[in-house]
């Protein structure tokens, strides 16, 4: 399958198995190597890029679905005005062994990006990676870091209202 899609930023063009995952896609024919392997069912949340703003487990999204698309790995999180985020986890000291961490980032932007001053209740709720050093306080606190970093969200203008004139 000729495969066409963006990659933090740039147009790709594949010719890759349509039902390969995106995790091998990425790691194995384009070499980016952030992206980790972890259990291989979507439940550890290590492989986790963004699909078009939104976080997916990578090692069961195939080929296919990005046709496209636009994929955010953790090489180009910084593009989009997320290097925050990376910042806050090195600043709080986060990872121990490191290899949840990707993952656990790209989780916590595709969470500020959708709610820029999350509470407890909505970390809790929003990210579901998994941690075997057991590193969640140190998570949570780098979110609310990052989320006191991150530039406030562009607001949509608002429109100007029609002058009345005077009725004669």
């Amino acid at each position: 399958m000729s495969l066409k899609f963006t990659l933090n930023g740039a147009l790709h063009r594949l010719d890759v198995d349509p039902s390969m995952p995106l995790l091998w896609v990425l790691r194995d024919e384009l070499n980016l190597t952030g992206t980790k392997f972890g259990c291989g069912i979507g439940q550890c949340g290590a492989c986790t890029v963004h699909l078009n703003g939104t976080a997916v487990r990578s090692c069961l999204l195939p080929a296919a679905s990005i046709a496209n698309a636009e994929v955010t790995t953790i090489e180009g999180l910084a593009d989009i005005g997320m290097a925050a985020v990376q910042d806050a986890w090195i600043a709080e000291e986060v990872p121990q062994c490191g290899y949840c961490q990707v993952g656990q980032i790209m989780t916590a932007a595709a969470l500020l990006k959708a709610n820029p001053n999350p509470t407890e209740q909505d970390i809790e709720k929003g990210m579901g990676n998994l941690c075997r050093c057991g590193t969640y306080n140190r998570i949570r606190k780098a979110i609310h870091l990052s989320a006191a970093s991150l530039p406030a969200p562009e607001s949509e203008p608002v429109p100007e209202s029609p002058s009345e004139e005077p009725t004669p």
